[in-house]
């Protein structure tokens, strides 16, 4: 793995601070992060409103290594307070950075949440929680957390991910690793890009791991987009074994250029490492959770690209296994 410096878009001070006032004004009238309805509609009237130097910074990913760095948000690590126990204690915790990046997520695009995860919120909070180190969800910690793209079981998974950091006094690296950077033969690009076996939902969605009004759908791991390759990868909830021996060699081959490939982002607070969803699989390295206030903590937000084509036509046709996304900006 490699620890190459990811590209990075640092914001002037004034931008910063245009982007915490606004922030700032939302929440005083709001008095809450929470999502609802009139917040994100005066969310999506001030992103509407900001200038084109944030809009510069918040462009699409434009390099092979499909992910950026922002840098210029501030973070106080003493007014946010003690890392959250777990996801559902962190509940208005970090409300201004919540909106901040609620907001650079609407210049981006449009706000993805899901109704089966962290109660349908907007801003998920990623923080070990006792008891589920060994998972594969961002609630682990002892474990390595493979590399995978983000919601890969359901055809409306975001094409953004954002994850922003507030605390992580001990470097813990974000792993990544993008398929423009992949070497593979025709061959096992020919043997991937076929539907071959499905990827289930992960431990995140306990309700869609219970689905069985239909059965699960084949799925082509990579696809070639009109701009280059992308993939759907998540190992971990991928039944391989019902794949044939060509099909499982050439999905080592490719894990093992991920590998390859990858590299460690470590992330300071204020700054938000943005992955194209489409193009880079990202994961954790494992470390040792105190539970004291101390661990590490991010923020993430999921953000759809509308008009974006960069998907086979055929996920249209697919389930979901019962689970439903929600939009925070509705035409």
């Amino acid at each position: 793995m490699s620890t190459a410096a990811a590209p990075v878009r640092t914001l002037d001070d004034r931008t910063a601070s245009e982007l915490r006032l606004t922030a700032e004004k939302i929440l005083a009238e709001f008095g809450t992060s929470t999502a609802t309805p009139r917040l994100l509609a005066e969310v999506a009237q001030a992103a509407a409103g900001f200038g084109d130097t944030l809009r510069h910074h918040c462009r699409p990913v434009d390099t092979a290594d499909g992910l950026f760095v922002l840098r210029g948000l501030d973070v106080d690590g003493d007014a946010i307070g003690p890392t959250p126990s777990s996801w559902a204690t962190a509940d208005g915790c970090g409300a201004s950075f919540d909106l901040q990046l609620l907001l650079l997520a609407s210049v981006m695009g449009n706000p993805l949440a899901w109704e089966g995860q962290q109660d349908g919120r907007f801003i998920h909070n990623i923080v070990p929680a006792a008891g589920r180190e060994s998972e594969q969800t961002g609630a682990s910690s002892t474990v390595l957390l493979s590399p995978h793209t983000e919601d890969a079981f359901h055809p409306g998974r975001a094409h953004l991910l954002m994850l922003g950091c507030m605390r992580n006094p001990d470097g813990i690296a974000t792993t990544a690793a993008s398929i423009r950077k992949a070497r593979l033969t025709d061959e096992d690009i020919g043997l991937l890009s076929r539907p071959v076996v499905p990827i289930l939902p992960d431990d995140a969605y306990a309700e869609a791991q219970g689905y069985a009004a239909q059965a699960p759908p084949a799925v082509p791991t990579l696809f070639a987009a009109e701009e280059g390759p992308t993939l759907r990868f998540d190992p971990a909830y991928t039944p391989l074994d019902e794949a044939d021996e060509p099909y499982r060699t050439a999905y080592g081959r490719l894990t093992a250029e991920l590998a390859r490939v990858s590299v460690a982002v470590s992330l300071s607070p204020g700054e938000v490492l943005v992955v194209d969803n489409d193009l880079v699989v990202h994961g954790r390295v494992p470390f040792q959770a105190r539970y004291d206030g101390s661990d590490r903590w991010l923020k993430r937000a999921s953000v759809r690209v509308p008009g974006r084509r960069s998907r086979p036509l055929a996920e249209a046709r697919e389930h979901g296994y019962g689970q439903a996304a929600l939009e925070a900006h509705t035409s």
